[in-house]
């Protein structure tokens, strides 16, 4: 398994065909445990006001490409970057 900056430096060049385990954990290392975790989605906590969260799923073992995008938002939003 690849470590974090690899997976997100590989998110960001295709949001595509990626595999769900890769997005948990990059979402695990960037927004601490999930709120809710063993069912089908996983719910993450953003430190920031509106709406703070990050919500993912599996699809058959793969990450909704639209969900991989959030993430990768509301990371850049967390680095500063937006």
């Amino acid at each position: 398994m690849m470590n974090t900056a690899a997976i997100l430096k590989a998110l960001r060049k295709n949001p595509n065909n990626v595999r769900f385990a890769d997005l948990a954990k990059l979402c695990d290392a960037y927004f601490e445990e999930p709120r809710q975790k063993g069912t089908s989605h996983r719910v993450y906590r953003t430190p920031w006001p509106g709406d703070p969260r990050v919500n993912i799923q599996s699809a058959r073992g793969k990450a909704k490409p639209y969900q991989v995008r959030q993430v990768i938002k509301a990371i850049e939003k967390l680095e500063g970057r937006q």
